[in-house]
């Protein structure tokens, strides 16, 4: 399989924050955000593998912001690394004030899929093109954040 770059995966979704998504207080629930984030991540997983993907895991959720009814959430989502049948994507989410136009850093999030065959079992996926300072730094860090997650997995007992 050929390398592919970041850049060729990656997606921008938006989604206007209706009262439905919110609780009484007009912030958003944190649930929606997250279906947000893992369906933009989904996007530039499936992009990459070509093929159906599952969510692996939720890294890390960073909840920095409240969001509200009415503003525009963007969902910005970025191959960071690539192993042999997973992905790891980083998504940064912005709400945007549609009349005012300030727009704020609201979550960030690391997310891993792993691309599935047609029988729904692990395929491999094309390698990730470093072709940028700022790839490698991401692919570095995913790295880490890989070893750490399987550090902690072989000391748990179950």
């Amino acid at each position: 399989m050929n390398p592919k770059k970041a850049s060729e995966s990656a997606v921008v979704m938006t989604h206007i924050a209706l009262p439905e998504d919110a609780n009484p207080a007009g912030n958003l629930h944190g649930g929606v955000i997250l279906k947000h984030v893992d369906t933009a991540g989904g996007v530039v997983a499936m992009r990459h593998a070509r093929a159906n993907v599952v969510t692996a895991s939720f890294e890390r959720m960073d909840f920095l912001e409240p969001a509200y009814v009415g503003e525009l959430m963007t969902f910005k989502a970025s191959l960071n690394y690539v192993g042999r049948t997973s992905m790891e994507v980083g998504v940064r989410v912005e709400a945007e004030n549609p009349i005012t136009g300030h727009v704020r850093h609201t979550n960030s999030a690391y997310v891993t899929y792993v691309a599935l065959d047609e029988n729904g079992r692990p395929r491999s996926v094309p390698p990730l093109d470093l072709d940028t300072p700022t790839a490698e730094r991401r692919a570095r860090e995913a790295e880490n954040r890989r070893r750490m997650r399987e550090a902690i997995i072989r000391s748990e007992e179950y």
